[in-house]
């Protein structure tokens, strides 16, 4: 069995969800952070468990 993927901003689940990414964290590469395409448009928050927030 799979993990689910969900949004790390909004919680929203990626299954079939087209324009979402998963990419390891900049700062620890480490840790997988994964946004829905709405999250993307509208330029939500996202943390990392190792302190690195995002965008910007």
């Amino acid at each position: 069995m799979t993990k689910e993927l969900k949004c790390n901003s909004c919680s929203t689940r990626l299954t079939n969800l087209n324009g979402s990414v998963v990419f390891k964290c900049p700062k620890c590469n480490e840790h997988d952070l994964i946004r829905c395409t709405h999250c993307r448009k509208i330029v939500a928050k996202y943390e990392c468990s190792c302190g690195f927030s995002g965008p910007n």
